[in-house]
């Protein structure tokens, strides 16, 4: 082989493995974008939640509260 050819693909590997690299790095981080986004929506969501709860409990306490005084 040529040394140009041999300089030329090791060249191309790395920048192929470079390359590589970023799109293992950018993997990454997405993943940890959408587990960090998963994590605030269940909060978000258990907050939600236990609003909802106290509402129907309210809702609740007042159909009863007006049922008895008909």
């Amino acid at each position: 082989m040529n040394a140009g050819v041999v300089q030329r693909q090791l060249r191309e590997d790395w920048d192929n493995r470079e390359f590589e690299q970023i799109i293992a790095d950018n993997i990454k981080n997405i993943a940890a974008f959408l587990s960090g986004f998963e994590l605030s929506c269940r909060s978000k969501l258990a907050t939600l939640n236990d609003k909802l709860n106290r509402l129907e409990r309210k809702v609740e306490f007042l159909e009863a509260k007006v049922w008895l005084t008909s």
